[in-house]
């Protein structure tokens, strides 16, 4: 492709171009960013970083490891759905969802972490580490191929992977330090294996009417998180009472390199630099009720999330022309409030524990109006749910028929197995744009969306 027809190209790649910080909501239902990495923390609004006791620890704060014993798995996934209607001046509509009833395939987390002292291994102190794999920006919208925004958006994805190793050090009786790895990359395991963006092809250029266009691209690239957990204050059988939590998680730049497509035909190389945000979190956790027989706890967490490092998302395509995408996005702040109550002796099920939780979690509308895009139903935003929690200590039983100590494989049995289940309703505050750069854009948007989660957790 010319230079010249590069330049005839600009104004409407403009319009199909890399925003591809898209949906994330359909997990958690808000800004490009999945919080929902484990369904007891889902169920309590995701208020778990001062928590932290299993082994999602290493997402919301890898510190807690130290609190866990011996090595245990947990793994699960987070199913999403729900719509974004549209309604534009003239009043011409549109509804937009997550490429079908539900997202498929689901965001998922998976993680193992070890206490090595547990293990025999003590040459190096009170050491646990730990290795995890989360969707952490996930993605994927669908738009009628006919709707208002056509040649804008009708469908993307940022099916992007983190994998996490990690290591938390207890320096201290009531002090964890935890620092790790988040190495981002994409695999056909989600999805594509790539961050992709479709519209349709208004005509001209000797392109028909009508075709498909996908610009694509993906990357491996890697960042850092530290945390800290203190505990304040304990009871007697030495379990905390008050926890303070602090997580640092830093940016990380994916340069994607990828092309744009015409029905399937390569059109030009393209090129897009995604910068992640830093993500910065505080907690605290109080117990106001924690014995042998009965826990419950109380805990709010408050994010700082960088978006303003997302200043623009601008194209090269071919080596030869810089499509400029300003995004100018905002920095925000999502406060997550949750409570957990847990029954450890019930007498009709002996050797079992139970949990029930709930949550709250307010989010903050990060897009301005002028870069708004309709596969990011980003405005202000209230997440409520709840879930439960089962249990089954190595002496238990499944309905009187099998212990739980017997489920593991030959010699490798396992001291408890759980499960855990989580729902959330993402109730968003309607919004209208006005001033978009794609005047096709401008209305009112209204969305809501659901998500279920699910994880196994097995204690070894």
């Amino acid at each position: 492709m010319t230079g010249s027809l590069l330049q005839v190209w600009k104004p409407s790649v403009c319009t199909i171009g890399l925003c591809l910080l898209c949906v994330p909501g359909m997990a958690s239902a808000q800004v490009p960013r999945i919080q929902g990495q484990g369904a007891a923390a889902s169920a309590m609004g995701n208020a778990f970083a001062a928590q932290a006791d299993d082994p999602s620890a290493l997402h919301y704060n890898p510190s807690g490891m130290t609190q866990l014993q011996g090595v245990q798995f947990m793994a699960g996934a987070l199913i999403a759905g729900g719509e974004t209607d549209f309604t534009g001046p003239t009043g011409v509509t549109a509804r937009g969802d997550r490429n079908g009833t539900v997202a498929w395939p689901p965001p998922i987390h998976g993680y193992m972490t070890a206490n090595l002292k547990d293990l025999g291994m003590t040459a190096l102190g009170d050491l646990s580490m730990g290795i995890g794999l989360t969707v952490p920006f996930g993605s994927l919208t669908r738009w009628q191929n006919d709707g208002p925004f056509r040649t804008a958006t009708t469908f993307s994805a940022l099916p992007l992977l983190d994998i996490k190793p990690t290591l938390a050090y207890k320096a201290t009786e009531n002090v964890s330090l935890g620092l790790g790895a988040d190495i981002y990359t994409f695999s056909g395991l989600a999805g594509e294996g790539h961050v992709e963006r479709q519209s349709v092809w208004s005509g001209g250029l000797g392109i028909p009417a009508g075709s498909k266009v996908e610009l694509f691209g993906k990357d491996t690239a890697a960042g850092f998180n530290a945390s800290l957990l203190y505990t304040a204050l304990r009871n007697e059988a030495g379990k905390p009472l008050a926890n303070i939590g602090f997580v640092y998680r830093s940016q990380a730049a994916l340069h994607l390199n990828g092309a744009l497509l015409a029905n399937g035909a390569s059109l030009s190389d393209a090129r897009a630099t995604l910068v992640l945000p830093q993500i910065i979190t505080g907690a605290i956790a109080i117990w106001p009720v924690r014995t042998s027989e009965q826990e419950w706890k109380l805990e709010m967490d408050v994010d700082y999330v960088g978006w303003k490092s997302v200043r623009n998302l601008d194209v090269t395509l071919g080596n030869v022309t810089t499509i400029p995408q300003p995004q100018n996005w905002r920095s925000t702040y999502a406060v997550m409030v949750g409570t957990e109550y847990k029954w450890l002796a019930l007498e009709w099920l002996p050797h079992w524990a139970v949990a029930l939780r709930g949550g709250y979690t307010n989010q903050q509308n990060q897009v301005p109006d002028a870069s708004f895009d309709p596969g990011i139903p980003s405005a202000d935003l209230h997440i409520v749910g709840g879930g439960f929690g089962l249990l089954c200590r190595e002496q238990g039983s499944l309905l009187g028929l099998i212990r739980c100590g017997d489920l593991g494989f030959g010699s490798v049995k396992p001291e408890a197995i759980g499960v855990d289940f989580s729902f959330q309703a993402a109730l968003y505050e309607d919004r209208t744009v006005s001033g978009n750069r794609n005047r096709n854009v401008d209305g009112a948007y209204e969305s809501t969306l659901y998500n279920g989660s699910v994880s196994i957790r097995a204690v070894y």
